[in-house]
């Protein structure tokens, strides 16, 4: 799979009252009408445990300017605490959910299913907000192991 090159978002929510947030390069849109996207979430992520509480979610396409973020909260065993501390972000307008600043498209997600894929967790969220701003930006990329932009 490392040789399909895909688009790298944060996906944030909530956990014990605190910010979570986690690098995810699974992001693919599943239906139009109601409108849901799909995300792949590893079993023990933080995000997926706000998931699975009821929490809102987000998901921030990034810019390549982004690469430094994506490092950062790709990162296994970052601290529960002030995650966001280092990510300029606001809150979503319909849910409260923390959206990366900067992103080329943010859609703010209510659970709408989530299925076990072996050591994943597939999440389904039901987008209630979209921000899509107009910009020339190069996308962030996966591929081969890394990070790179295409324009």
């Amino acid at each position: 799979m490392g040789r399909f090159a895909s688009g790298v978002t944060v996906v944030t929510s909530r956990h014990r009252g605190h910010d979570v947030a986690l690098t995810v390069d699974t992001l693919t849109s599943v239906s139009l009408r109601p409108v849901l996207l799909l995300v792949s979430l590893h079993d023990e992520a933080r995000v997926l445990e706000g998931i699975r509480a009821g929490e809102p979610w987000g998901v921030s396409v990034l810019p390549a300017r982004h690469r430094a973020l994506a490092t950062w909260l790709g990162e296994p065993g970052r601290p529960l605490h002030n995650q966001l501390a280092r990510v300029s972000h606001r809150r979503g307008e319909r849910t409260g959910v923390a959206l990366v600043d900067g992103a080329l498209a943010s859609f703010e997600c209510r659970t709408y299913a989530v299925h076990p894929a072996g050591d994943h967790q597939l999440c389904v969220g039901e987008v209630v907000a979209v921000d899509a701003p107009t910009t020339d930006e190069p996308a962030l990329v996966h591929y081969r192991g890394g990070l790179g932009e295409l324009r």
